[in-house]
């Protein structure tokens, strides 16, 4: 099972490009909240990983208070000639770090309801500017029966935003999203963890328009994209202490001009 988180680890850094340094590109505030990727917009590449850690509070068989503690990075200056050594980019040129509590509970045996409020920071260590994160929202997720796929229908509301300490700006976004992460029914093992491919659609409908700020071009503003990827779902969390996935997979998301491969180690939607 090591050797399969050292293989994932080499994957996320293959998927960990360089981005301009000088450029506050707006989603690297939200990068908890639109994900580990590479974004491409009007022909700039940003890059964002982000490393979810949470722990349980309280558990019982039908509902869970969950504390996430997720951290998010952007790396600059980073070349395939640092992969051989098994080095780490030198250089972390965004962060963000947005705690938060998760309230969840199964209203029966197949539908889940999810809450979320989380307050952090952020900050672009290459110009210095820092900034406040927060946001909030809510999610239901039901499951139902297709032969042996087993779907999970998934629609979730939320809202980021985030407030700059210095003299930058301040944004908001609000969104809508629905998917459906549907199984294949072919299972294989590695080592004790039992795997099963699955793959996955999503719709995201923006009530404000997302900004992505272009250094030599107009900003992007996006009201909706699509997404569809696989993943592996894994019978039980791989990795570390303080990092496990329960999922592995890349998708691809796109509209209103930008292009997003996206690295995922949770539930997709």
């Amino acid at each position: 099972m090591m050797a399969l988180v050292r293989f994932l680890s080499v994957l996320l850094l293959l998927y960990t490009l360089p981005v301009n340094a000088e450029t506050d590109y707006s989603h690297y505030a939200f990068a908890n909240y639109l994900g580990s990727g590479i974004y491409r917009t009007s022909g700039q590449n940003a890059t964002v990983v982000n490393i979810p850690i949470s722990f349980d509070l309280e558990r019982t068989e039908t509902e869970s208070l969950v504390l996430r503690t997720p951290l998010s990075l952007g790396f600059f200056n980073f070349t395939w000639s640092d992969l051989p050594e098994g080095d780490f980019p030198s250089s972390v040129g965004t962060a963000t770090f947005t705690p938060g509590i998760e309230y969840r509970i199964h209203t029966s045996d197949t539908h889940e309801f999810q809450t979320y409020a989380d307050l952090g920071v952020g900050t672009n260590t290459t110009n210095g500017n820092d900034v406040i994160i927060y946001s909030a929202g809510m999610s239901s997720l039901l499951d139902f029966e297709l032969k042996d796929s087993k779907p999970v229908w998934v629609n979730r509301i939320f809202f980021a935003g985030y407030n700059s300490l210095d003299d930058g700006p301040n944004e908001t976004y609000s969104a809508i999203q629905s998917g459906l992460d549907i199984g294949t029914n072919f299972h294989f093992q590695v080592a004790d963890v039992g795997v099963e491919p699955r793959f996955f659609v999503a719709g995201y409908w923006y009530f404000d328009k997302l900004r992505f700020v272009t250094p030599f071009e107009e900003d992007v503003l996006v009201t909706n994209s699509f997404e569809a990827g696989v993943t592996l779902a894994f019978s039980k969390p791989v990795g570390w202490d303080l990092f496990n996935m329960s999922r592995f997979g890349v998708s691809y998301r796109a509209g209103d001009g930008v292009q997003v491969w996206r690295l995922i180690f949770d539930f997709p939607i």
